[in-house]
């Protein structure tokens, strides 16, 4: 406990901009106009690419006994993965509306 009590006291200026990019955050989004939500949803997803290089990264530079951060590593490349498809599939959808059929 006294640990954890240490350590939010030496890190109080990081939980400070955390708490307040979190309230920037939500107050941006939430005045998005429906019209836009999508594309910039998908354009959101695909640029979790980023996720994806730097898990690999990670798992690259990792010891190979440290099943931990190998784990990790793992589940973020599977996760960033579906993101980045997802975020294709949206565009992909969206497009499709605005083809003459």
């Amino acid at each position: 406990m006294d640990q954890i009590i240490t350590f939010i006291g030496e890190n109080m200026q990081m939980i400070y901009i955390l708490v307040l990019s979190v309230f920037v955050g939500i107050e941006v989004i939430g005045h998005v106009p429906s019209v836009l939500h999508t594309p910039l949803m998908s354009g959101a997803n695909a640029i979790h690419g980023v996720v994806i290089v730097g898990a690999i990264i990670v798992m690259l530079n990792c010891e190979p006994d440290n099943y931990l951060s190998l784990s990790l590593g793992f589940v973020a490349v599977v996760l960033g993965t579906l993101n980045v498809v997802g975020g294709f599939v949206v565009t992909d959808r969206m497009l499709e509306m605005f083809k003459k059929k």
